[in-house]
């Protein structure tokens, strides 16, 4: 095993040990490798750990976990987003957070869906990993200048936009969320790293760096994982842009409808 990815899986498994140890763990949970990991090391270390999966019935996301929760030996709870549902959890969120980005709202509605649910206080995501790991399929094929500079712009508006509203969230419903994946102790092992190490030559090879840590603590059933987009993977982009197509709308009129409806 390569030094850099044993000092990268001694920094991951602390920075989740040092979160969830001798807590009742809530997992956001899409049966993907990010949040896949972060689990089966909770499971080590929580007094308790359990998975929730917002989503459409059947939806990719719904599948993968629950079949993955089998194979963790950790119990699961499907959450799910209907079209009865996700005008007015939309609406909640936008009330709470202030957001009007029609993007970040639709991949922030699963995890608002646990946040919204859940009785433990500690919610464990996978959040970071794209941006710490290079697993965006934007950043296949770019330079290491480019990549750096992309990377860093990303990680800038997750760290000004996405985790601000996750923590309105979190903070109104009494939760807090964990971030393993930024924890000083990861970004600063993946700092040191080379950035050839992380470029990403294909799709199937993004974040393989993350896919050798959850080989070397024995799951390489978590490593092989192929996943989605959480607002396409959950199928809540299906759903809002069936809702707002009943009313004769876009998703973004929907939105923009709902923000001036709470805030004007």
């Amino acid at each position: 095993m390569a030094a850099n990815t044993e000092n990268l899986e001694n920094a991951i498994v602390s920075a989740v040990r040092n979160g969830v140890e001798d807590q009742d763990i809530a997992v956001a949970f899409s049966g993907g490798l990010d949040s896949g990991l972060v689990a089966a090391i909770a499971k080590d270390y929580a007094r308790s750990v359990t998975l929730y999966t917002s989503g459409k019935d059947q939806s990719y996301d719904v599948v993968m976990a629950r079949e993955m929760s089998e194979q963790l030996g950790l119990p699961w709870l499907h959450i799910p987003i209907t079209e009865d549902n996700i005008e007015a959890r939309l609406r909640e969120m936008i009330s709470i957070t202030a957001t009007s980005s029609p993007l970040t709202l639709s991949f922030e509605l699963p995890l608002f869906f646990v946040c919204r649910t859940v009785h433990e206080k500690l919610v464990l995501g996978g959040q970071g990993s794209d941006e710490m790991f290079a697993g965006y399929s934007k950043y296949i094929g770019l330079s290491e200048e480019e990549l750096n500079r992309a990377r860093k712009s990303d990680i800038g508006k997750l760290i000004t936009s996405t985790i601000p509203h996750e923590t309105k969230v979190a903070d109104h419903f009494g939760k807090k969320i964990l971030y393993p994946y930024l924890d000083p102790l990861v970004t600063m092992e993946v700092s040191s790293m080379d950035l050839k190490d992380l470029m990403p030559k294909d799709a199937d090879n993004r974040k393989v760096l993350l896919k050798q840590v959850a080989r070397n603590l024995g799951y390489p059933f978590i490593a092989e994982k192929k996943k989605k987009a959480a607002q396409y993977g959950s199928g809540t982009m299906d759903l809002v842009r069936d809702v707002a197509k009943q009313k004769g709308m876009t998703y973004s009129e929907l939105v923009e409808s709902i923000y001036k409806d709470i805030f004007e």
